[in-house]
């Protein structure tokens, strides 16, 4: 396995492995149409953005992508394993990864927005709650989540 920088080329199949992880929520189709804007992964995000892609023998299997909000302070604006590898580690090991790696680039906080049933996968690396967002789901919002590192 290897975690390396996302090409522009990788897009599409990021773009499918994020509708499909979200999909593993029990969202229907209809809901992940209404959020394709927010779930496409476009060549320009991957060009502007920070996105660590996790590979197996040349398949893609996760990714993380995080934005730079200040010289002390990072946001994780994804973070998606595809359906048939959840709940074997890999989103722990990319997870790993990426706080390490912040560690490394000497940032101080992360911060991120919470897919509700993600909520207790953060809890397990430390992150609390410090607000919530109203989503695009009537009564649905998403845990706003940091971490000190």
């Amino acid at each position: 396995m290897i975690v390396e920088k996302a090409n522009r080329i990788d897009h599409k199949e990021l773009t499918d492995l994020t509708k499909k992880s979200k999909s593993y929520w029990g969202y229907s189709p209809d809901q992940i149409e209404k959020w394709n804007d927010d779930l496409t992964i476009t060549q320009k995000y991957i060009y502007n953005n920070y996105v660590f892609k996790l590979s197996d023998n040349g398949q893609i299997i996760g990714y993380y992508s995080y934005l730079r909000l200040n010289s002390k302070t990072v946001k994780l604006d994804n973070i998606f394993i595809h359906p048939k590898h959840i709940r074997k580690g890999y989103g722990k090991f990319l997870m790993e990864n990426f706080i390490e790696r912040m560690k490394k680039d000497k940032f101080k906080k992360i911060t991120l927005d919470s897919e509700p049933n993600a909520e207790a996968f953060y809890k397990n690396f430390d992150f609390t709650v410090v607000g919530k967002l109203e989503s695009s789901i009537k009564d649905r919002f998403l845990p706003i989540m940091e971490k000190e590192i």
